[in-house]
């Protein structure tokens, strides 16, 4: 039978390459209504409470934009508490005369925007858990239709902005990938998420504990795609927060067994996935 990772799983800080601190720290808090938590020489942390670090920054010499044909970070996701939160975030982004792209994908509502860098970022809101609908083969309905902008708009009317609320987490990654199937044998297979949605051979979303997906692979970028280097834009790690030290044991047990290497990144077991990108496993 095959491993399935911890139901209560949770994702924690994403760490982006960057090339200007000042700009980003700046874009982060103002735009995205993160505040400063701590910053040190090239390096900074952003968070939503004041207490916890969602967003780790930093900055690179010489840093190239993201490339569009390689494999690494499509977006990261910033998951709001609900309608009124999303509201006020997408009021902002207007005030800052920002494009915004935009998703209803039925299960949540996205707004999609881009760092001074290249890096993707959704800013997204949750649809009730039980409003979500499966399709014949038990996977969830998602879909791309236009987000109901006014009615987000009412909600924020004559309230004010003051950044992203307590209860706001990293909700999801997303990722091009260069081959699906390494992939998914990777996160599924090794890892121990469960699929929950795909579409065609062109993209899978996983998850667990039922999500509609903590991860989102796909090949949008072409199938054998090169791996973002690291003189460019892009993810550099992200966490994954296991809820104790047994869950901890099974995942690394697994890795290890598929041949993979772990490494210790400031105290904490990593892997790297099929991208190059870091993956922290963290014990909450």
């Amino acid at each position: 039978m095959k491993a399935i990772i911890h139901p209560s799983i949770k994702l924690g800080p994403v760490s982006l390459r960057i090339s200007n601190l000042a700009r980003s720290a700046r874009f982060y808090t103002e735009v995205v209504g993160l505040k400063m938590l701590r910053q040190h020489g090239r390096v900074a942390e952003l968070s939503a409470d004041g207490r916890q670090p969602l967003l780790r920054l930093e900055e690179v010499p010489d840093l190239a934009k993201p490339q569009s044909r390689t494999a690494g970070l499509y977006h990261f996701a910033i998951l709001v508490p609900d309608r009124e939160a999303l509201g006020l975030a997408l009021q902002n982004l207007i005030a800052h005369n920002l494009p915004v792209g935009q998703g209803d994908h039925l299960v949540s509502e996205a707004l999609y925007i881009q760092d001074p860098d290249g890096n993707g970022i959704e800013i997204y809101a949750d649809r009730p858990r039980d409003s979500w609908k499966r399709d014949a083969k038990g996977e969830y309905v998602m879909t791309t239709d236009p987000v109901d902008i006014e009615s987000l708009l009412a909600l924020a009317k004559e309230k004010e902005w003051e950044g992203l609320p307590e209860g706001t987490i990293i909700g999801h990654v997303h990722f091009h990938v260069s081959d699906l199937y390494d992939a998914r044998k990777f996160y599924c297979d090794v890892l121990g998420f469960e699929l929950t949605a795909h579409y065609g051979g062109a993209a899978l979303f996983i998850s667990a504990g039922g999500y509609h997906h903590h991860i989102g692979l796909n090949v949008w970028a072409g199938l054998g795609v090169p791996n973002t280097p690291r003189t460019a834009a892009g993810m550099e790690e992200y966490s994954i927060i296991l809820p104790n030290d047994e869950e901890l044991e099974s995942v690394t047990g697994r890795i290890r067994e598929a041949g993979l290497a772990l490494e210790q990144r400031d105290g904490v077991w990593a892997v790297q996935d099929p991208s190059d990108i870091w993956v922290r496993l963290v014990v909450a």
